[in-house]
């Protein structure tokens, strides 16, 4: 027992000892707040998938809080309880500020500056110089030509160099996509899912190129309609019978294009969570959800909804929920479901993810 004790008063000496010369050292810089810790991984996922924030502010959008103040977008999604930054990437996009940019440098410069302010991060790989996703998923021009070897290659290096670029700057993120919204494959016509073959190729190829850069990232795989079991049990039971490799099930949940209230498709999107995390004893994740910008209310107890449904998935199996494109304010962006007010504040469709 002395000897505990006089460890102890050891401990506690060290202890003060270096916080006070942590405190003196933190004093000697020039009045600059210290980045926020990031979150502890084991911590409910709430996201924001900001892609189009760096143009909106390049185009001069400015967004406010809820009493006029100017804010930095990132820090109000953080004081509406968002702790997450889901970001795409393209490989040669155009200007277009809606359908172009997410290029590597400009996709590293926001998950630096998301990761400075304690934001986790997730990187979505479309393998397109544009959107890819069910109804199209075309191959960087670059690649069109290239055979399906090639391809393979492409994606590899790819995956790999963004990534490996990433973590040179001080980021690696939690998770990683390979692919967006993939239920007819991806690369198309080479990767398309009629030849699943093909594409089990292509997905492991992002995941060893993902796990090469570190084996603690999470790979996601991401279907659409998180309330379709039938579609996803094809999906992932082909994808077990063509040894895919990945960690985690990505779901996208959108009830505005499934022309219905969340009301009528809530209880399938949970018993699907559950499901794929019994039948396959992956993690589950909804990795894209939103709601009409001019219904706030039932846009926020939507995702109240949501959020409990993924919470309540077994053994701490559901990861997250992630809001796509909250910030795209429609007179900017066209969208119809940010989760944005047309005077520049965020809606409060977002408190959910505070309340939550």
């Amino acid at each position: 027992m002395k000897k505990i004790k006089a460890f102890l008063s050891l401990a506690l000496f060290l202890a003060a000892t270096l916080s006070s010369t942590s405190c003196s050292n933190a004093q000697s810089v020039a009045d600059q707040p210290s980045p926020a810790p990031s979150p502890t991984p084991t911590s409910f996922a709430k996201g924001a998938d900001t892609g189009w924030l760096p143009q909106m502010e390049a185009t001069g959008y400015h967004f406010y809080d809820a009493d006029g103040t100017q804010k930095d977008c990132l820090q109000l999604l953080k004081d509406r309880g968002i702790n997450t930054i889901r970001l795409r990437v393209w490989v040669n996009p155009s200007t277009d500020k809606i359908n172009g940019h997410c290029s590597k440098a400009e996709t590293i410069a926001m998950a630096v500056r998301a990761k400075n302010m304690g934001m986790r991060i997730m990187i979505d790989f479309h393998y397109s110089d544009s959107w890819a996703d069910p109804s199209k998923q075309n191959k960087p021009a670059a690649w069109v030509n290239h055979s399906f070897s090639q391809l393979l290659t492409d994606v590899y290096n790819h995956t790999y160099e963004v990534l490996n670029d990433l973590k040179t700057s001080g980021v690696t993120p939690e998770w990683v996509q390979i692919g967006n919204e993939i239920p007819g494959g991806m690369l198309w016509p080479e990767g398309n899912s009629n030849n699943f073959s093909q594409l089990a190729q292509l997905l492991n190829k992002g995941y060893d190129a993902t796990k090469a850069v570190s084996p603690s990232i999470k790979v996601v795989v991401h279907l659409d309609e998180g309330n379709n079991n039938a579609k996803f049990r094809w999906f992932f039971d082909t994808a077990t019978s063509n040894y895919v490799r990945y960690d985690v099930i990505g779901m996208s949940y959108y009830p505005y294009w499934l022309n219905s209230d969340y009301t009528t498709t809530i209880n399938d999107l949970t018993a699907n969570l559950n499901d794929m995390v019994s039948r396959y004893g992956k993690e589950v994740m909804v990795v894209e959800v939103g709601g009409d910008f001019t219904l706030a209310q039932n846009t926020h107890d939507m995702l109240v909804a949501v959020i409990n449904a993924v919470k309540a998935v077994p053994n701490n199996k559901g990861l997250g929920v992630i809001y796509w494109e909250p910030e795209g304010e429609k007179s900017w962006s066209g969208y119809q479901l940010s989760a944005w007010q047309a005077d520049g504040k965020p809606s409060m469709a977002l408190d959910a993810f505070k309340a939550n």
